[in-house]
């Protein structure tokens, strides 16, 4: 087939995330299988207008906001008869697909991002994002939908989806699970991991605070963030740690390469994730394939990724002390720690790109 996907940012996007490594990565394999990919996206500072790379072609246009008209003209102007299936990526704004191509066309969400506006949009913007939502998906309620979660879907048939045209398939990450658990070599002392963008929908705030709680009753503990900072709120984070009377014990390594990331999710002992909500909680599957567990938050995404008690731990409250308590509920039992290690460790290599993308073609087709 030939595919024509809409979606605002590609990997090399200086915003990129979890979203784009799925959707990369699942295009890579359709053009392994024959088909043809076509990403029509957002631009960036620096960014080529036209790209090629893994078997599957970018074309940049526009920015964050004007990336929606540009693609309908280019459509218009280009695409029109071309693809024989467009994907309409929902990442918080959708292309609208279903009211311009003549072509069969599918969604693909993430996540809602009701409550995201809020944290990551000034006022009014947010409130208008917040209020515009529920009618945009209403208008596409209709419409054919693969997501990632049943959190999303539930949030989808909760603005007027049916259910039977939602269909979930399975994530997958980049990270090979390691061969064995014995081989990984942790921190001397108890340590905490945050990894990702400090923005404010991921609440890594909420991480520093909860680790000065927990310090009071583990001495030893460490705090080790990694991501980038340069939002405001990143730099109100790194001015919480200047100011924390733990901060010797809390060391921030910026943005960091794929290499080192690897290493800092398995010498730490745990990893944190406190987001507003995510589409699923891509990075605790990467912590949990190099054997170490995850503490989250009881949000959309982050309780999909971990079984509770079994393979990592759902917070009862979303709050700094709610995770404070858990993270010493974990740390400080080897036993139940060591069971969560190899729980989580086992369940990761389920969780592949093979799979993810078996299920993806069947929909398709």
């Amino acid at each position: 087939m030939k595919i024509l996907w809409l979606t605002w940012k590609d990997k090399k996007h200086p915003l990129a995330g979890g979203a784009e490594v799925v959707n990369e990565e699942l295009a890579k394999r359709l053009a392994l299988g024959g088909h043809e990919v076509l990403f029509v996206v957002g631009g960036f500072v620096g960014g080529e207008v036209e790209e090629t790379r893994d078997g599957f072609r970018i074309v940049r246009l526009g920015n964050r906001f004007t990336t929606y008209w540009k693609t309908y003209r280019y459509y218009k102007k280009h695409l029109r008869g071309w693809p024989d299936l467009v994907v309409d990526e929902m990442n918080t704004i959708p292309y609208f697909a279903r009211f311009y191509v003549k072509e069969r066309n599918i969604m693909f969400v993430h996540q809602l991002c009701r409550k995201i506006w809020f944290y990551q949009i000034i006022f009014p913007l947010s409130f208008v994002g917040y209020l515009l939502e529920p009618i945009y998906l209403w208008m596409l309620r209709k419409n054919k939908v693969i997501t990632v979660s049943e959190s999303t879907q539930k949030d989808l048939v909760r603005f007027g989806f049916k259910v039977e045209n939602i269909s979930i398939i399975s994530e997958g990450i980049e990270l090979e699970p390691v061969q064995d658990l014995s081989t990984i070599v942790k921190y001397d002392k108890p340590t905490v991991l945050a990894l990702g963008s400090i923005r404010a929908m991921k609440r890594t705030g909420h991480i520093v605070k909860a680790f000065e709680i927990a310090k009071r009753s583990m001495l030893d503990l460490e705090l080790v963030l990694a991501g980038d900072a340069t939002d405001p709120y990143g730099q109100k984070v790194l001015q919480m740690i200047k100011e924390s009377p733990y901060k010797d014990s809390i060391r921030y390594e910026g943005k960091v390469s794929k290499e080192r990331k690897v290493e800092l999710i398995q010498k730490s002992h745990i990893l944190c994730v406190t987001s507003v909500k995510e589409g699923w909680g891509l990075v605790v599957a990467e912590a949990n394939s190099q054997g170490t567990p995850a503490i989250v938050y009881n949000v959309d995404g982050l309780r999909d990724a971990v079984k509770n008690n079994e393979t990592g731990l759902v917070c009862d409250q979303n709050t700094p002390q709610g995770l404070a308590e858990k993270i010493v509920q974990l740390l400080q039992n080897q036993r139940f720690y060591e069971s969560m290690r190899n729980n989580s460790w086992k369940w990761s290599r389920e969780i592949n790109f093979e799979n993810s993308h078996n299920q993806f073609k069947e929909l398709i087709k």
